[in-house]
């Protein structure tokens, strides 16, 4: 108003300094503008904070000794925000966590970064050798070797049986073994065990020698393994001449600024490093603290310790060919097939249309969602650090829809 004020009282003159005038003083409006305090990303900020601590209190309120609590970063275009309820006053998104199966975007990119350069072939076989050398790629004689394929095994399609989640399975290799009916890892942890040094031998030789088979013939259906992505992160080291850890840590976390992330491998490594965010299990009653545990069964697959922030720009950097990998190295993560009824399974990369391109994941204290919605350019990260396990799995299931139904509250309100 001031600029057309100004402009209304020129006065008749000459054309020239008129339109000369005019161009000094709509400059001065662009500038006035600009410097113009800007609520809206303060009020949508507010707005999120809002839905989400709405959410938490309806979702806690009848649950005696609950804890833990909801967050969420989300990165767009023009802002980011970091929203959180219930994991107190100090929590940002520095806080570290485990992020479990989220892992496996990390392990997926490091395959798919050697087949690259050469180094490896997603489309060999277990048996096959590794390029220019006379080293098989996986020496164990697990069940179907000569015919999984390390692509069948980033998309869980080999048929790898999953040692974190099944059961040692009774047949006739295996009849006799005091674990029959009962899951190794745990029961090998048990006290006063719970630091036992897990080795990818050891568990491998657990496979070979039971005869452990999740499914076959391999790549007739899709079915989730832990112990396939542990394979791989074996390959990996196998292949590069490095640890898993750190051919992860030296190609994506320490080139891409992902300084606040790491991969614990050994069982004595059982603590986060500060700040970081306690896990907890509910089990209707009591809530149990569980952040102390150990992760050398769960390399390559879901030993990831990282923040919601560092979370979030992996998240962005992968899915938009900005990290080692060529664009259409990502095209090919993402080219899923049917994993659940709605949403496909790719090269370590889930999609879903409502929530993007991502994964989840789940450690015992820990739920983690991490996408990239490629519409809007939004990466987005959501951690629970409570499991309700007073029904399981019932309970639990109702606590992902509470992250999923929030996810799409916060969503609306961004008018995505």
């Amino acid at each position: 108003k001031k600029c057309m004020l100004l402009i209304k009282n020129i006065g008749e003159g000459n054309v020239k300094n008129i339109l000369l005038l005019l161009l000094i003083l709509m400059s001065m409006c662009v500038l006035n503008c600009s410097s113009s305090p800007d609520f809206t990303q303060t009020d949508l900020q507010t707005d999120l904070q809002i839905i989400l601590e709405t959410e938490w209190q309806n979702y806690s309120r009848d649950k005696t000794n609950f804890g833990g609590g909801i967050a969420m970063q989300i990165l767009t275009p023009s802002a980011d925000y970091f929203i959180s309820s219930g994991m107190g006053g100090d929590m940002d998104n520095s806080h570290r966590f485990r992020t479990a199966s989220v892992t496996k975007t990390f392990t997926a990119a490091s395959i798919m970064l050697l087949h690259e350069r050469g180094q490896l072939n997603i489309d060999h076989k277990l048996s096959d050798n590794i390029p220019g050398t006379a080293i098989p790629y996986f020496p164990y004689n697990i069940p179907h070797r000569s015919e999984i394929t390390i692509k069948m095994i980033i998309m869980h399609r080999a048929g790898i049986f999953d040692l974190t989640n099944t059961d040692i399975q009774d047949n006739a290799a295996s009849h006799g073994e005091p674990y029959v009916g009962k899951n190794y890892i745990e029961e090998t942890m048990k006290h006063p065990n719970e630091k036992h040094q897990f080795t990818f031998d050891e568990l491998f030789r657990v496979i070979e020698r039971d005869e452990q088979v999740g499914f076959e013939p391999p790549d007739s259906k899709y079915a989730y393994s832990d112990t396939g992505y542990t394979i791989l992160g074996y390959i990996i080291d196998r292949v590069s001449g490095k640890t898993y850890e750190a051919f992860v840590r030296d190609e994506f976390l320490i080139p891409n600024g992902l300084s606040s992330s790491s991969l614990p491998w050994q069982g004595t490594d059982r603590t986060l490093p500060a700040p970081f965010v306690n896990g907890y299990m509910w089990d209707g009653s009591t809530l149990t603290d569980v952040t102390v545990d150990n992760m050398s069964a769960f390399v390559g697959n879901g030993n990831m310790v990282t923040t919601m922030l560092d979370l979030a720009i992996w998240a962005k950097i992968l899915l938009t060919g900005q990290t080692a990998l060529s664009m259409s190295t990502i095209e090919l993560m993402k080219s899923g097939l049917p994993s659940e009824k709605s949403s496909t399974y790719g090269l370590g990369i889930l999609y879903t249309p409502t929530f993007g391109y991502g994964h989840g994941g789940d450690h015992e204290g820990y739920t983690t969602l991490m996408f990239y919605k490629p519409e809007q350019d939004i990466a987005y990260v959501v951690l629970m650090n409570t499991w309700d396990v007073s029904n399981w799995p019932t309970s639990y299931a109702a606590q992902k829809k509470f992250m999923a139904n929030t996810i799409l509250k916060v969503f609306a309100r961004m008018g995505l």
